[in-house]
């Protein structure tokens, strides 16, 4: 079991470098393919939204085939597929389809561990044991920065996509052999997505799961590149590489938090609101100095990494049996919510861009719509039960 977490940790690397990667070929795609920050927007919400969409399917996959299955094959298809299809991309739909089949074959990756966690490991490790896994994988979120820049650059970004597309199917191939499904639970109970919605505490967290994570992801995935070349006037590369590691420590900070204070609930409703304050900041300031900004993305980053706690949160209040459906509910509203929101931010840049006589008006827009849509998510889930069992 050691070795298949190893390999969806893995693959989680491919996953987190696949959904961050489009803010550093935002320059080549635009020369080669003529693609547009909208056009990139739309391909990275894409992405996001596919990934959104296969939760419902893979929570049953999970529950009825197991990780093994799940994961290996819809990474085999998606994931290298989705990565040759996009370097053999010439124009931008291309790379919005190539976007949405990779984000088919990751959906299934981080889930499959969760599952594997809650199934097979004690309920209060949850949330650490998902740090770690998110911690881990964002090797890849650090993978797309200046790595994947030097690289582009040496072979071009065609050549990079089908080298990816390689590893990625060898890496499937070594989870149909090594991964291994969790024991088969006592007594048979079943259950459906339905039995699932019918916990209302559920619905208290779901708001919160929806906005918490989009800031940062969005800004991360696609703003900051964009962002750092029209307002500061210099490369991605270093700024997308800090917040990076900004997104890491938050992901390894968050994740004992529970056990050291004795609560999830809170840790996470504070977490929020200094992530809000960061979003507000940018948008009071969005013509700060260069280190100024990036500090303020990189709080962004940092505060916006409470996952691991809120769904060990929601995972407190599903029965075993709908483990799958309950983690995968949950992911669907994150993830679904940064693709909404890439899809939104784009229409909002080009929107206010059009009227605009400042470079520097759209993204205060979308550094605005960011911090309200945290804390309008956070009104709901101060009013649900703490839990930690």
């Amino acid at each position: 079991m050691r070795l298949g977490l190893v390999l969806l940790g893995l693959a989680y690397v491919f996953s987190q470098f696949f959904r961050a990667f489009l803010a550093v070929l935002a320059d080549p795609l635009a020369r080669d393919l003529g693609a547009t920050p909208d056009d990139l927007a739309q391909a990275s919400g894409l992405w996001f939204l596919a990934f959104a969409a296969m939760q419902v399917p893979v929570g049953w996959a999970l529950d009825r085939l197991g990780p093994r299955r799940t994961a290996s094959t819809l990474f085999l298809i998606g994931g290298a597929g989705g990565a040759v299809l996009f370097g053999l991309a010439q124009t931008p739909a291309h790379v919005s389809a190539a976007m949405a089949l990779i984000g088919v074959g990751c959906a299934p990756v981080l889930m499959g561990s969760y599952f594997i966690f809650a199934r097979s490991f004690p309920a209060s490790a949850f949330a650490t044991l998902g740090a770690v896994m998110i911690g881990v994988g964002s090797i890849g979120n650090l993978a797309s920065t200046v790595p994947l820049e030097l690289l582009v650059e040496a072979v071009g970004w065609r050549a990079t996509l089908f080298a990816l597309g390689g590893v990625t199917g060898a890496l499937a191939l070594a989870m149909v052999a090594f991964v291994q499904d969790p024991p088969a639970l006592e007594g048979g109970a079943k259950g459906s997505l339905l039995d699932v919605l019918r916990i209302p505490a559920l619905w208290l967290i779901m708001p919160l799961m929806l906005v918490h994570y989009a800031p940062a992801a969005g800004l991360r995935g696609l703003w900051i590149g964009p962002y750092m070349a029209e307002v500061q006037a210099t490369t991605a590369g270093t700024a997308t590489l800090i917040m990076g590691l900004a997104m890491i420590a938050g992901t390894f900070a968050y994740g004992p938090l529970d056990r050291w204070l004795g609560t999830r609930k809170w840790v996470v409703a504070g977490g929020t609101l200094l992530g809000a304050a960061a979003c507000l900041a940018l948008w009071a300031a969005p013509l700060a100095g260069y280190w100024t900004a990036l500090a303020l993305f990189a709080a962004v980053g940092f505060f916006g990494m409470g996952y691991p706690l809120m769904m060990a949160h929601a995972r407190a209040n599903v029965p075993m049996h709908l483990a799958g459906r309950g983690v995968t509910l949950m992911n669907l509203f994150s993830i679904g919510g940064v693709g909404l929101m890439q899809m939104v931010t784009g229409r909002l840049h080009a929107g206010v861009a059009a009227g605009a006589d400042s470079a520097v008006a759209p993204y205060a827009a979308v550094f605005l719509l960011f911090g309200a849509l945290l804390i309008v998510g956070l009104i709901p889930y101060l009013f649900v039960r703490d839990r930690l069992d």
